[in-house]
């Protein structure tokens, strides 16, 4: 597996190396949990709020700061593919499943809100992202208690629970 880290940020809120080790880990702990054999590619962009914002109100039409998107390049359900990728779906020998806008302020705030790390939030966009790149998704009562229920084992298992 590899995991593209850019890092837009314009102001540093916590080393970067360790944004990249924690948002690796994260990645890689989904994968794991969903045992994807194969190898993969993920991307990841670090952003600040107005910058998730543009992107936001480009692809969703919705103008508003959000704290994490994702950009699926597979069909896929609850991991599972619904189309087999092909080729096209390849990039340097590895099965790219897609692109996740991270807002770093956001997070923090959040963690603050929340009354946990930035860590253990920062861990959790992320694993919600890659989560939402294998299909997994919260537009039904079911399919949002599923990826509620893989987020929480995901997170535990690298020792951030609730």
């Amino acid at each position: 597996m590899k995991v593209v880290i850019q890092n837009k940020l314009k102001k540093r809120y916590l080393p970067i190396k360790h944004i990249r080790a924690l948002v690796t880990t994260a990645a890689e702990a989904v994968l794991a949990a969903e045992k994807v054999e194969f190898p993969v590619l993920v991307s990841v962009l670090l952003v600040e709020n107005d910058e998730i914002r543009r992107i936001n109100a480009e692809y969703r039409k919705k103008d508003s700061v959000t704290d994490v998107l994702s950009f699926p390049m597979l069909d896929m359900e609850d991991g599972s593919f619904i189309t087999e990728p092909t080729e096209i779906d390849m990039d340097d020998g590895k099965l790219f499943l897609g692109d996740i806008v991270i807002s770093v302020p956001r997070a923090i705030e959040q963690a603050e809100n929340y009354g946990h790390s930035v860590e253990r939030e920062l861990a959790f966009l992320t694993v919600h992202g890659v989560l939402h790149l294998l299909g997994y998704d919260h537009n039904i009562p079911e399919r949002e208690e599923k990826m509620k229920k893989r987020q929480e084992e995901i997170l535990e298992s690298i020792g951030l629970p609730r």
